[in-house]
């Protein structure tokens, strides 16, 4: 199994040598390694089994350092890139030639962000290149929030994972890129539109259901549990499988079912606290997904501020069945 630790030079050891270290960040753990090396590239998506057609997106440390990979900055995105990193924003930018095609999946934009977490940021400060991470998962399955996760789906595969606790975001970072003078928001995600749009203006929102995305963490089907995940009206799908007499586990916004085992419910804020929920939703999924259940049945959010990103995570890891 990896080790697990806060130790930042060693893991710069292990990825100078071309292996993976899981990283964390506010957003999810990240399974990284150097994105101008295309080997350690490639190990990345063998390692998560990863279609070799979805891009990846790279950390930096700074705002500043982005212009080492890219040809291009637009005014509106570096006005973002200055208000918002390190957090979790993505940003889509045409790339330079050093940064090798399997990052982008051939495409002409690179995904960048500078994180906001302190660990990985001092790392990401002694390497002389930048960090490919996407989600430290097997592809496909949920983003692990906690070390934990990626001990049990990854561990017997990389050899360090570094220790920052549990993730204070919850969800992947939202992705903006333009296309002509239009600010896109490619994927919804920990930073909320309406936040967006008080420095830029309006933006559009592209439709997320791709089977050959453009940025990264856009295929329809995505962030499943391995059980049956069914989206809807949580009495109309109670009522369901208590007909077909199917063993289920709920997951809610912020209701409590007293007929229901506690441990065959979670409701990810019970406060109605939508920040609270995004932070709590993979890991919920997780622990539903590990229960004894046949079925997971989960309600979407309220459709403002996060509670769209989160709609957005449910809605496809719904798409499997």
């Amino acid at each position: 199994m990896a080790l697990i630790g806060k130790d930042i030079a060693y893991a710069k050891q292990v990825l100078d040598s071309g292996e993976l270290v899981a990283i964390p960040t506010e957003t999810v753990y990240g399974l990284a390694g150097n994105a101008l090396d295309a080997k350690a590239v490639a190990s990345i998506f063998e390692t998560k089994n990863r279609p070799s057609f979805d891009p990846l997106i790279i950390h930096v440390a700074s705002v500043t350092a982005v212009e080492q990979y890219v040809s291009t900055f637009p005014e509106k995105l570096k006005a973002l890139a200055d208000k918002f990193w390190p957090g979790p924003l993505t940003l889509l930018l045409s790339r330079k030639e050093m940064v090798p095609d399997l990052v982008t999946s051939g495409l002409p934009r690179v995904a960048v962000r500078v994180p906001d977490h302190s660990l990985t940021r001092s790392l990401l400060s002694e390497l002389d290149y930048p960090l490919a991470a996407p989600s430290a998962n097997p592809f496909g399955y949920i983003s692990p929030t906690q070390p934990a996760h990626v001990q049990l789906q990854l561990g017997d595969k990389i050899p360090y994972i570094l220790d920052g606790g549990a993730c204070k975001v919850g969800l992947e970072s939202t992705i903006v890129g333009m296309e002509g003078e239009d600010v896109v928001i490619y994927r919804l995600g920990g930073l909320e539109v309406s936040e967006i749009e008080q420095v830029v203006g309006s933006v559009k929102i592209q439709d997320h259901s791709s089977s050959n995305p453009q940025s990264p963490g856009l295929l329809e089907s995505h962030y499943a549990p391995r059980k049956p995940f069914l989206l809807g009206n949580l009495q109309e799908l109670i009522s369901r499988c208590r007909y077909e007499q199917r063993d289920f586990a709920v997951l809610s916004f912020d209701q409590e079912f007293q007929e229901l085992p506690k441990e065959r419910q979670i409701a990810l804020s019970p406060t109605g606290d939508l920040r609270e929920a995004a932070a709590n939703l993979f890991a919920a999924m997780r622990k539903l997904d590990q229960s004894d259940a046949a079925v997971i049945l989960a309600e979407k959010m309220p459709a403002k501020g996060l509670g769209l990103a989160i709609n957005d995570r449910l809605k496809r890891a719904a798409a499997q069945g």
